[in-house]
């Protein structure tokens, strides 16, 4: 007690009072997602310019990878429904060898003609066909109009190998291929452009001073990558090489074909069906087994296929690539626009935590403020990316396929930057001292 009374009276006071428990800042309590959104919202919507520029980049990003890729995909869709319109079961034989196709070869030589055709039918392969065909370019003179168009000769089996629908009158007969019949019939756009909205069949063309007689037209079949039928004349195999092009072979013993067409009925033959072709036309022509001399080339109409929608989802995936680069540089804009916004708030950050903000608080507050910049920038570049892509549909150029796993690809990846561009920063304001930053002027 007497050591006790000696004391001063600061020190008894201090031996008999417990001292104060230091703060503690692991406590569960912190602010809620609510209170931190609306601080985001209001920090933002205070500086409306800046954060309307630092958005800009995410826009433009979000903006074109969701244009391209709509585009990607309408293009790859209309090449897929194009090659499909002729079948994906359809070979087709042309001359040359396909080693000398290239620019600066030339055109190729005849080197296929009706004969091999006819020797291909006594195969007896599971087929329709096959389908030689000879033609040029003519001038095709109607009463009232006149058009330079593609004059193609075909047989019967054309028809049904290239899915072929009549708006009015018929197709060609074997008898009028036969018999080298003056008929012709029309595609619906040459139809349209000669005789307008009148009726064409029964009517009568001039083609290279031959008169013909219009047996049918056409419906509209659409571009299939290799010329419209809509813009052709078809007329029977035997008048095009005998009347209007002039199709003997160099010996005078037979008549040359352009190609000729086979549909094979299962497209699990269709290996077998095009390595039985080849071998066929090497004997007969006189060449190596091997095929390293080949005069003519098959098309696989599948491989081509396959070879484009490869090649486009390539190129599609490669300008969304491009495309994505302005995301990263609309990630830096925001990285930088947090970072100056933590220096501008410095103040702000040290009165929050001197009256209880947690460092986490503070750190959810940032990182919540980019991911709403960089989500609402994805937001606006997703609607002028589907506005791009509707014009372009609008245009008739390709009609632009916007899917759900583009959109989510593109605002996804746009959040993401916000996170990973916004975490920084928002480290940064978390971790300064409360009372360093009270001081910041």
């Amino acid at each position: 007690m007497a050591a006790t009374a000696n004391l001063p009276l600061g020190a008894q006071a201090n031996s008999t009072q417990p001292s104060l428990e230091p703060l503690d800042d692991r406590g569960p309590a912190s602010m809620g997602a609510g209170e931190v959104g609306r601080l985001a919202l209001d920090s933002l919507l205070a500086n409306k310019i800046r954060s309307l520029l630092t958005m800009l980049g995410v826009i433009i990003g979000v903006a074109s990878v969701v244009a391209l890729l709509a585009i990607g995909n309408g293009a790859s869709s209309a090449i897929t429904n194009q090659v499909k319109s002729i079948g994906t079961n359809v070979l087709t034989v042309m001359p040359g060898s396909p080693n000398n196709r290239g620019p600066g070869q030339g055109g190729p030589r005849e080197s296929l003609t009706l004969a091999d055709a006819q020797a291909i039918a006594t195969l007896n392969l599971p087929i329709v066909g096959p389908s030689p065909q000879f033609g040029g370019s003519a001038q095709v003179v109607a009463p009232a109009a006149d058009k330079n168009a593609s004059v193609t000769g075909v047989t019967v089996a054309y028809q049904e190998i290239n899915n072929l629908t009549l708006a009015s009158g018929a197709f060609f007969s074997t008898d009028q291929i036969q018999g080298a019949n003056p008929v012709v019939v029309l595609g619906n756009t040459l139809a349209t452009d000669l005789f307008g909205s009148g009726e064409a069949v029964g009517q009568t063309v001039r083609i290279s001073g031959h008169t013909f007689r219009v047996i049918g037209v056409l419906n509209t079949k659409g571009n299939s990558g290799f010329g419209s039928v809509d813009d052709q004349a078809l007329v029977p195999i035997t008048v095009a090489q005998q009347q209007l092009f002039g199709a003997r072979t160099p010996d005078g013993n037979g008549w040359q074909v352009s190609q000729i067409q086979i549909s094979v009925k299962n497209s699990q033959d269709i290996t077998a069906v095009q390595a039985r072709i080849e071998a066929l036309l090497r004997e007969r022509h006189n060449l190596s087994a091997d095929g390293s001399k080949d005069d003519f080339g098959v098309m696989n109409q599948a491989a081509l296929l396959s070879s484009l929608s490869t090649v486009t989802t390539l190129l599609t995936a490669f300008l969304a690539s491009v495309a994505g680069i302005s995301l990263l540089v609309g990630g830096i804009g925001i990285m930088n626009i947090m970072l100056v916004s933590v220096t501008e708030r410095t103040r702000e950050i040290g009165l929050r935590k001197a009256v209880g903000a947690r460092p986490r608080d503070i750190l959810l507050q940032f990182v919540v403020e980019a991911l709403v910049i960089s989500l609402a920038g994805g937001l606006i570049g997703l609607a002028i990316g589907s506005g791009i892509a509707l014009i372009v549909t609008l245009t008739g150029l390709v009609t632009a396929s916007i899917t759900a796993s583009s959109v989510l690809l593109a605002v996804g990846f746009s959040l993401a930057v916000g996170l990973f561009f916004g975490i920084y920063p928002a480290q940064r304001a978390a971790r300064l001292n409360p009372i360093e930053a009270l001081r910041h002027e």
